[in-house]
């Protein structure tokens, strides 16, 4: 008879093993980010590209339209094949999408692969939360599910150092290095990651809940022993089983409901995806060179101001992994949502002391310029530490077994369609003025602490098999039991 495994053995595996499932979360990051230094290269004079505010807002955010098609049927593809083909079809992806862009000869293959990565990020974004919730014990799971968002911000912090060391080794973006332009080396420099991603992702074990659907009960039950920890897997089989089977096979059909044609969970879903993309998080990180730089800095001060962001919002989010399984979900939400409309509020006010320049740039007196920086900061600790990892915690657990997959799939589908929406306007939105841009995102971040507080129930502690009765997940907060 083998030996069961103990239970802080078993507690290192399954954090070791959503650790490597949530890399897909770091080419996530770093694939959505790496554009924020070639930016304003691409539209420059010197790359040939030369691109229009237009052309510009869409180079940026055409990773997106690759992100909702992947994240769209990505659901379907993993309940058919498994979760773990579809994360080395991702790498995959990733790979050829960081090197097809560092080496793009005009703006339209430029897109084309930026869509193939964006097929990758939006697989990884429905693949990550979903294996990690299916794999982890009740009791964790909040802070393993909060590793995908980790694993993001590293990704963005990790892409935007990059881009900042060769811009200054090359003396700016535009400029040689090794043969070709620092900005493709920016876009190459994905591949490494790639790389390590597709060879983890082979060393993992299929998800549980997968297996069971697919009849494979002996990896599954050494799935649950090894990985998860169970200690009667004869019964937890049984009750994956009977959750599979409340339904029939899993497909888009089974979102269907009464509201809006779809079931109120779906719903719930979908809008917490939007609302996390509406306050205009991305914004800070596809723009924010261009952003500090219309305000006074030059590239290399813009770059570093980047970097020191995005380090704040890997620190904020290791604290909210820390909190979010004794707090709760729903508390720090709101809490978020009080922080992003107040400092988004003030960066509205703060840029409408700008004045332009004779080279028409905004320029901010003091001191608005400081006030800008700070709260700028301040929104990205409020979102990091918040609406950022517990979106993809909440994506994990709300939906029942029967429709998890393709209930993730459409609410990630949607988050990216926010995502672009958002990335695609804000050059315009920065034209017609920057307190209307961040007015227009402190509004959606005001109207998403109304959202949680009469939408979203705690989840805390729920194991996902209880995800079967929609109620327990619409019913206000009020009436739980605290």
């Amino acid at each position: 008879m083998s030996q069961t495994p103990t239970g802080s053995a078993i507690q290192r595996r399954v954090i070791a093993v959503s650790i490597a499932a949530a890399l897909g979360g770091f080419l996530f990051g770093f694939d959505t980010a790496v554009i924020n230094g070639a930016v304003d290269a691409l539209a420059g004079d010197k790359s040939g590209f030369d691109l229009g505010v237009g052309l510009k807002g869409f180079a940026v955010s055409s990773a997106l339209i690759g992100c909702a098609i992947g994240a769209w049927f990505s659901g379907s593809i993993a309940n058919k094949y498994g979760r773990i083909p579809v994360m080395i079809a991702a790498a995959v992806l990733f790979f050829l999408s960081a090197v097809g862009s560092g080496l793009a000869f005009g703006v339209i293959d430029l897109i084309i692969w930026r869509v193939v990565g964006g097929l990758g990020v939006g697989a990884a974004s429905v693949i990550a939360p979903a294996y990690i919730a299916e794999v982890a014990p009740a009791r964790i799971r909040g802070r393993l599910g909060s590793l995908q968002q980790l694993a993001i911000v590293t990704g963005i912090f990790v892409a935007l150092l990059s881009d900042a060391l060769l811009a200054n080794v090359a003396g700016g973006a535009a400029e040689p290095l090794w043969g070709l332009d620092a900005w493709r080396w920016m876009f190459i420099a994905e591949a490494i990651p790639a790389v390590v991603y597709g060879i983890m992702a082979l060393r993992l074990p299929e998800s549980p809940r997968y297996l069971v659907a697919k009849g494979d009960l002996e990896r599954a039950s050494d799935v649950l022993t090894n990985v998860t920890g169970a200690i009667d897997v004869q019964a937890k089989i049984t009750e994956i089983t009977g959750t599979l089977n409340t339904e029939r096979k899993a497909s888009l059909r089974d979102l269907r409901g009464s509201r809006f044609g779809l079931k109120p969970v779906v719903w719930i879903g979908i809008l917490l995806s939007v609302f996390q993309q509406f306050v205009g998080i991305n914004v800070i990180f596809y723009y924010s060179t261009t952003l500090w730089q219309s305000v006074g800095f030059g590239e290399s001060q813009a770059l570093t101001i980047t970097v020191i962001t995005s380090v704040t919002n890997i620190v904020v989010t290791i604290i909210a992994i820390m909190l979010v399984d004794k707090i709760g979900r729903r508390i720090m939400l709101l809490v978020g949502s009080v922080g992003m409309t107040i400092s988004l509020g003030l960066m509205a006010l703060a840029f409408s002391f700008g004045e332009l320049d004779a080279a028409g740039a905004v320029t901010l007196p003091d001191p608005w310029a400081t006030v800008a920086l700070i709260c700028a900061n301040a929104f990205v600790v409020f979102f990091g530490a918040t609406w950022g990892p517990l979106v993809w915690v909440l994506l994990g657990e709300i939906f029942p077994n029967s429709i998890r997959a393709g209930a993730l799939a459409v609410a990630a589908a949607a988050q990216w369609a926010a995502n672009f929406f958002i990335s695609t306007t804000f050059p315009a939105f920065a034209q017609i003025g920057l307190p209307f841009a961040y007015g227009f995102y402190a509004f959606f971040a005001l109207l998403s602490f109304f959202f949680v507080y009469f939408k979203v129930a705690e989840t805390k502690g729920k194991e996902l098999e209880e995800m079967t009765d929609e109620a327990k997940v619409e019913r206000r907060p009020r009436r739980q039991r605290a």
